[in-house]
């Protein structure tokens, strides 16, 4: 007994020493990682510099605080306990390297010692800088990875297909980044590469692949994936239809396809037995209605159906998601109204429906709704008022129920707390009505105001808080002064109080020169503001100054270093000439009272584009900068006022000038010929002015040309020919009127208007000349129309404004010249033509018949010519013809009747005394009734062969002697007879007074 226990007592203690120097040696393994791996972890580290730049969306997108991991890795210590560094705890091999968020910038060519870890199981460098850097064979390597994630760290071109031999992945994220510099480099899969990825990697649960240029259809075979947790394959460019069974992955938490446009299908169903968190179908092509299925969805927090093409109503049953939290819809064309059910997502934190059809009240359901924080409604057809409910709301962070049709007041909130946390508020183009409600003005975190574009009375309150960042109370009727508390919000940066009722003089004695310090848009047009407007606001910030349409009399221009469109026009502004600051691109101060002369400090405004000082009283010469101060001037109105000398001869090379506007002035010389390199010219309007020269014809040589005015000026002589080949190709208004041109009308130039024939208007869209420019209006960007060109045009000799200018419009005025012989038939060509006035010259000879080519010309004017013959009959197959002037002519013979020509009136042809017929009181007699018959017959025979004529003639010969034998073989018929000696009377006693009333005339 004794030896037993004595030998049991000897193997314990050798176990115990055995165990002792194992657990000594295991110990001393985890301290110290082998040499070569933590020799090859420095020199990855020292390939790449630090830049806190490289991981800056890592805070915001990646959920973790970004920090240079790789600076506290020291040389000569063990690896393992370096940050990001993980070991085994037996062998000391490296198997887990994390350097995410590390502020890693650089590349990694492939003999990187990155690939020098062969036991590696888990490999995260997301949120760094290795921009240009491409998926490289050595990711393949790593035999052992389980994990892999490269998102958001710039690299691009093509993922090596080696990837797909990782068979041990469980997740695999190479997701791009969503700065732009992640936007611009996309990786890129072949077709083949990705379906072998999908086949070899069986034991994926998280596969993310977010902006990977794939270019496929959806793999079904990822539906088959049971151990699938989390699909992210957004913006990767799939396509065909999804497919359409239902969905078996009862561990599946997030769906994410948005981006992939042309990826079509339903709505995807899903088991009963699902844990599906997020569904996301953004911006996808997915149609059709939402299933009832949808409320199976117990565990969702997040569906975004928004930007698709999802229609019909909501289920009901979505009222059954109550762990729902944000629900985006909107950008849809759902339609009906918003489901009642709605009241049971008491978890909701955003609630997206805006644009789509909806229709019908809101719903009062915002009892139970005490979390949601965004509500948007905007864009749709809601009317009524707004429930009551909303006003419990005590998180509600943003208001949009914009762009509907909602009415009544703006409701109060129903106990002090309600609305407390608003910041954002937009009820603008609705039909709200009553004054603007006081807590509007007491809300303490508000950002934007806007309550534009409704029917709002009354004075605009004091605002309380300076948190305001926006206000557009516009298009409304409020009238009043403006409240002195908007000048002390101290961060407002745009105010748009534009189309009211506001008036008085804009004071400024109580402000500080400093007010407004971060104003960037301000618009008070079309009010009845007076006064002289001094206001010192935003010295450093505005950009955006509108005070057109109002009553002011007098500006103090400051020194806006930031100023780009400054809008004056249509006051009563009288002295000098403002001169913009220098940064101005768009300065108008048209239909004012200025005078005196423009500065030429004008021209250091080098970045102008549009300048409009059009209908003032100033004057003097032009500036000789005016025509090469800015390469980016796009249009130069001067119209109306009392300029003189010459028009400016030096033009910039390469320049962007479009429009060119110098009529109403006192302007001489000779049209500069310079004009020449203005290759994107579309207007020159030198009317009314008192310029002495021969036609411009190598103006033809402009490509965009498309209006010509040079009435009512001293041009003389022939316009002859061009050494162009096709001159003045796009010129479609074309106003020679008024001057000395002479010798027959340009017939070569009008063969060549190739803008005024053939207009295919159905294939066009209908716009109006103009300048147009994107302006950044705080929240969005809007494209205005803010310089249209206009025109002057004679008609029945009143001349008529047209303030814009369609596209399709077209006329040519060659009145009140000199020209002389024939009109040229090539005019009919023009089957595009809307006016022609050719009036008050020496023309000869008849209307041309192509005329009846012009088939959609409304006014013609041939008046006071010497015109001969008769009215073609063919011109009543005008039916747009409005304007017929054909007065002060020689025309002779009867007016032809039907269609257009029943609307004229005597005016239209008189002065010409061989006319006859309707409307005029003059009868036509038997002789012209008869000659007009003849010159039909004459133009029936020449339509028709003689062959055909004869058989006729021949046949009726035969038929009737066989008739006529008949009948005076059966005895003299009594009723023929009497016919015949009927006839015989009435033509013996025809001709009597004919050879009478010839008599009478000679004598």
């Amino acid at each position: 007994m004794s030896k037993h226990l004595l030998l049991c007592f000897l193997f314990f203690l050798s176990f115990s020493q055995l165990l002792l120097s194992s657990c000594f040696s295991f110990s001393n393994s985890t301290r110290l990682c082998p040499h070569g791996q933590a020799l090859a972890l420095f020199q990855f580290k020292q390939s790449f510099s630090i830049k806190s730049f490289s991981s800056r969306h890592c805070d915001e997108y990646g959920g973790s605080t970004s920090y240079p991991k790789t600076e506290y890795w020291k040389e000569g210590s063990d690896c393992c306990s370096w940050d990001g560094v993980t070991c085994d705890l037996v062998t000391g091999h490296v198997i887990e390297l994390d350097l995410s968020c590390s502020w890693l910038s650089g590349t990694i060519p492939s003999n990187s010692t990155l690939f020098c870890f062969p036991h590696l199981q888990s490999l995260n460098l997301a949120f760094n800088y290795f921009f240009g850097t491409s998926v490289l064979d050595g990711f393949g390597r790593f035999s052992s990875l389980t994990h892999l994630n490269l998102s958001a760290s710039g690299f691009s071109g093509l993922i090596s297909p080696k990837i797909a031999h990782l068979s041990n992945l469980v997740s695999l994220d190479l997701s791009l980044g969503m700065g732009i510099e992640y936007a611009l480099q996309r990786f890129e899969f072949t077709l083949n590469d990705f379906d072998s990825l999908v086949q070899n990697l069986t034991k994926l649960q998280k596969l993310h692949l977010s902006g990977i240029s794939i270019s496929s259809v959806f793999p079904n075979s990822l539906l088959n994936r049971s151990s699938l947790i989390s699909l992210d394959l957004s913006n990767c460019g799939l396509h065909g239809r999804f497919p359409d069974h239902d969905i078996h992955l009862p561990k599946l938490q997030l769906l994410c396809l948005w981006g992939n446009y042309y990826l079509s299908g339903n709505c995807p169903r899903f088991s009963e037995n699902n844990s599906l968190v997020d569904l996301v179908l953004q911006s996808t092509n997915f149609s059709g209605e939402l299933p009832t299925s949808m409320g199976n969805l117990k565990s969702l927090q997040t569906l975004d159906l928004s930007n698709c093409q999802f229609s019909g109503s909501i289920p009901a049953s979505l009222g059954n998601l109550k762990s729902l939290q944000t629900l985006h819809l909107s950008y849809c064309q759902f339609l009906g109204s918003i489901p009642a059910s709605l009241e049971n997502l008491t978890q909701i934190t955003t609630l997206n429906l805006r644009w789509n059809h909806f229709s019908g009240k809101i719903p009062n359901v915002f009892h139970n709704l005490r979390n949601l924080n965004f509500l948007y409604l905007a864009g749709n057809y809601l009317s009524g008022q707004i429930p009551p409910s909303i006003g419990n709301l005590t998180n509600l962070h943003y208001l949009d129920v914009s762009q509907n049709q909602l009415e009544g007041a703006i409701p109060s909130p129903e106990n002090e707390n309600g609305f407390s946390s608003l910041s954002y508020v937009r009820l603008g183009y609705n039909l709200f009505n009553g004054t603007i409600p006081s807590w509007l003005y007491t809300l303490p975190s508000l950002v934007e105001l806007d309550l534009s574009h409704n029917k709002l009375i009354g004075h605009i309150g004091e605002f309380q808080f300076d948190s305001l960042e926006m206000i557009d109370l516009s298009m409304n009727e409020l009238h009043g002064s403006i409240p002195t508390s908007i000048f002390e919000l101290v961060n407002l940066s745009s105010l748009n109080l534009f189309s009211n009722n506001l008036s008085g003089v804009p004071e400024t004695s109580v402000h500080s020169n400093s007010m407004l310090p971060k104003i960037q848009i301000l618009d008070l047009s079309h009010n009845n503001i007076s006064g002289i407007f001094s206001w010192n606001v935003g010295k450093d910030t505005l950009r955006y100054l509108n005070l057109s349409y109002n009553s002011i009399i007098g500006f103090e221009m400051h020194p806006w270093s930031s100023m780009e469109t400054l809008d004056l026009h249509s006051n009563l502004l009288q002295g000098p000439f403002p001169t913009p600051p220098n940064s101005t691109y768009f300065f108008s101060v048209s239909h004012n009272k200025l005078s005196g002369e423009i500065s030429p400090l004008i021209c250091k405004a080098s970045s102008m584009q549009i300048l409009d000082i059009s209908h003032n009283n100033l004057s003097g010469m032009l500036p000789h900068c005016l025509g090469n101060f800015s390469k980016d001037l796009s249009v130069l109105n001067l119209r109306r006022n009392q300029f003189h000398g010459t028009i400016p001869q030096t033009f910039l090379k390469g320049n962007s000038t479009r429009t060119l506007d110098f009529n109403g002035n006192q302007l001489e010389g000779l049209v500069p010929r310079s004009l020449i390199i203005c290759r994107e010219l579309e207007v020159l309007d030198l009317g009314n002015n008192k310029i002495n020269d021969t036609f411009p014809h190598w103006l033809g040589a402009l490509p965009k040309l498309q209006v010509l005015v040079l009435r009512s000026n001293h041009f003389h002589g022939h316009i002859g020919f061009s050494k162009i080949k096709s001159p003045f190709m796009s010129l479609r208004i074309i106003d020679l009127a008024h001057n000395d041109f002479e010798g027959d009308l340009p017939e070569m130039y009008l063969r060549s208007l190739k803008a005024v024939m053939n207009i295919n208007e159905g294939n066009m869209t209908r716009e109006y000349m103009g300048r147009y420019y994107y302006h950044n209006h705080v929240m969005m960007m809007r494209k205005l129309p803010y310089y249209q060109d206009s025109i002057m045009v004679t008609i029945k000799g009143s001349e008529i404004k047209f303030e814009k200018i369609l596209n399709t419009f077209t006329t040519i005025d060659l009145s009140c010249n000199k020209f002389q012989g024939k009109i040229p038939e090539c005019i009919g060509n023009l089957n595009s033509l809307r006016g022609l006035n050719l009036s008050h010259n020496y023309l000869t000879g008849h209307i041309p018949l192509s005329f009846r080519n012009l088939n959609v010309l409304e006014s013609l004017d041939l008046s006071s010519n010497k015109l001969s013959g008769r009215i073609p009959q063919e011109l009543t197959s005008l039916t747009f013809l409005e304007v017929l002037n054909l007065s002060q002519n020689h025309l002779t013979g009867f007016i032809p009747r039907g269609n257009q020509f029943e609307t004229f009136e005597n005016d239209s042809y008189y002065g010409n005394q061989g006319l006859c017929g309707f409307p005029l009181s003059k009868r036509c007699t038997a002789d012209e009734v008869l000659e007009s018959s003849q010159e039909i017959e004459t133009e029936f025979e020449s339509g028709f062969d003689w062959k055909i004529i004869l058989m006729g003639y021949g046949c009726g010969l035969v038929i009737g002697f066989s008739l006529g034998c008949l009948i005076f073989l059966s005895g003299k018929p009594e009723w023929f007879v009497s016919i015949i000696d009927k006839n015989i009377h009435k033509k013996i006693v025809r001709n009597k007074r004919s050879t009478h009333g010839r008599g009478t005339q000679r004598s």
